[in-house]
């Protein structure tokens, strides 16, 4: 499974082109891919005109949707940026902690543009799609 972060789809439905969106648009179709909650939240919540809001929506909501954070993902959230922070590494955004600790913990691999997830990559076992 890949789950597609917000920044890629914000991006996507924007028309920017970029390597991550030629990327979703090559995967879109042919890969099974994924999106969290907060994910959903945050490319939704970004849409000015109902028309655009109301695409997306249905075209994000015909992919699997997880919910994200709960207790332990939560605690876990917590321990991996205190674990970056040790390392001299601060997450600007903590939606990318979770999102970051959620496909580690789930092993999925994860779509992204945002540099904040590179660290997520070299020191937690993240996978890049």
């Amino acid at each position: 499974m890949i789950l597609v972060d917000s920044g890629v789809w914000i991006d996507y439905f924007n028309g920017r082109e970029t390597a991550a969106t030629h990327r979703l648009d090559a995967l879109l179709g042919v890969k099974l891919l994924g999106i969290g909650d907060l994910i959903l939240t945050e490319v939704l919540q970004g849409f000015r005109a109902d028309a655009d809001y109301h695409t997306a929506k249905q075209l994000l909501t015909t992919l699997t949707v997880f919910d994200m954070l709960g207790c332990k993902l939560a605690i876990r959230s917590a321990n991996n940026y205190r674990l970056l922070r040790k390392r001299g590494i601060t997450i600007r955004k903590t939606p990318d902690v979770i999102i970051a600790t959620f496909c580690i913990e789930h092993g999925h691999a994860l779509l992204f543009s945002d540099r904040d997830f590179l660290p997520f990559v070299e020191h937690l076992g993240l996978r890049v799609a």
